[in-house]
This record gives structure tokens, sequence and C-alpha cells, in this order.
């Protein structure tokens, strides 16, 4: 395959522009700290930005690990891409994952500075500094339930290539890694209940919520509880009503991706 490499110091912009370089040159895969990704998708392998200390996280982005190493190259054995887009910091980092991945020799080299002027440069290192956050190169959607709990939001950008291309939108993702200077943050099971309570006491229809059982797996939350509903009202569709939401507000509030509630309908209540 031809191997095209994007080199830049941390906080300078590569993942930002890695999208916009790989449309560019017509190229479709690209790995970018311990992610193989497709388009829009990911293919395989694990965040670097999940690690808990940077030792740890430089060792995911060289796929120094057997496990993530060979995972990746199964992939691109089986999906033979002609062309693809590596990021890291340096020369070495780059070069290191080629052999690694033993993906061929690197065709072109591209540096930051090359797509990225010296304001967006110091733009990106600002919000690296002050606010801590890096830049996914996959929607939000994509990457969520690998990121359950962490500071997570979409970017979208909206770009207009050429005359004779059509505009389009090219979404990225935003997240505030564990191994942060900033500290981490720590969100109780206790919070989580008072969520559902809050969100089940707005529903008309619902009577009662109790025996909340909350389980946090890696991939996010299960979320278990009995209900009391008012009698003469629907009961699917309630309880329908009553996941939804709570899903909606838990995840938009605490950055929690949910993998199922469930609800057992305990009794009906007349009023």
């Amino acid at each position: 395959m031809e191997v095209f490499v994007l080199v830049g110091s941390s906080g300078t912009g590569k993942s930002f522009r890695a999208i916009s370089v790989a449309k560019q040159k017509n190229i479709e895969y690209i790995i970018d700290d311990g992610l193989l990704i497709k388009g829009n998708k990911v293919l395989g392998g694990s965040s670097a930005k999940r690690e808990k200390s940077k030792m740890s996280a430089i060792k995911r982005a060289l796929f120094i690990e057997d496990d993530h190493r060979r995972k990746i190259i199964r992939i691109l054995d089986k999906e033979k891409p002609n062309r693809i887009l590596i990021l890291g910091t340096s020369d070495k980092m780059v070069e290191s994952i080629v052999e690694t991945l033993g993906v061929g020799e690197i065709k072109e080299w591209i540096f930051i500075e090359d797509v990225a002027s010296k304001d967006e440069i110091r733009l990106a290192r600002k919000y690296r500094v002050k606010e801590g956050k890096h830049i996914i190169p996959v929607p939000t959607f994509e990457i969520k339930k690998d990121f359950s709990g962490y500071f997570l939001n979409p970017l979208k950008i909206f770009r207009n290539f050429s005359k004779e291309e059509a505009h389009d939108w090219e979404e990225r993702s935003v997240v505030r890694p564990t191994f942060s200077y900033m500290g981490r943050y720590f969100i109780s099971n206790g919070v989580i209940e008072d969520l559902v309570y809050h969100v089940a006491s707005k529903i008309i229809g619902i009577f009662k919520i109790n025996n909340i059982n909350i389980n946090n797996t890696n991939n996010g939350l299960i979320i278990e509880m009995d209900a009391r509903i008012v009698y003469g009202n629907p009961i699917r569709p309630l309880v329908e009503r009553l996941q939804e939401q709570v899903k909606t507000e838990i995840e938009d509030m605490t950055s929690f991706n949910i993998v199922s509630i469930d609800v057992n309908v305990k009794n009906l209540v007349i009023l």
C-alpha cells in the first residue's frame, strides 16, 4: 500500500487536519493514536486517549502490545487498503508504526506546518494546554461507547472543497483524556439514581420508581429499575418513553453511554 504520514508535535492539530488531508490525497484509511479508521468508522484498535498515563498512551499509539498490534494487522490484511495515512508526533514515531505494522515504505511525508498556518497551530496548542482537549477524527457516535463517562463532544466542520465539489460536513470528536494534567472526575451511582428519579417524576403516568440498580461496564451503563404505573395508561408506550427520556438526559448531562435500560413494571396504582 502507499503510506502517507502526517507529522507534528503534540497539540498542533494533526487529528483535526487528518480528514482534510486524507480527502485531498484520496486516502480512505487513517491510523491515529492506536485506532484504525476507515472513513467515518473505527475498524479496530483502542484509543491511546483512554489510557491512564502518558507512558501507556505512547505504548498504545505505537502498537507495542502484542494483541493490539495483531488485531490491526489482521484487519489491514483483510481490508487491503491502497493508501493509508499515519499520524505521529515525530519522524521516529511514524517510522516505528510503519515498521511495527509492516505496511511498507513511506511514500510521502506531510508536516503539520504544510497544512496549517502558524496562527492555527498556535490556537490548537492553546486549547490543548488550557483545556486539555484532544481530537479524534471520527464522529462521536462511533466512539461514544469506548469513551463512556469522558467529556466527549462532537465537532462539526462545514467545508466547501471546490466549486466542482458539493458542500460537505466533516465531524470529529473532542475528548479530555484520563491522563490529562487537569485531573480526573468521578460521577457516583447516587448521582445517576437521582437523575433517574428526576426524569421519572416529570413523566405523567409514572407513579413511582424504586430499586434502581446501575452497572457501569466498559461500554457504558446498564440501568435496571422497578416501576409502578398509574392505572389507565398504556404500559408499553409509557415505559418506552421512560427509557428514552432517561437515556437522553443521562447521556447529555454525564457523557455516559447507556447500553440498556431495563424496566420491570411491578404493579398498577389506582388514584
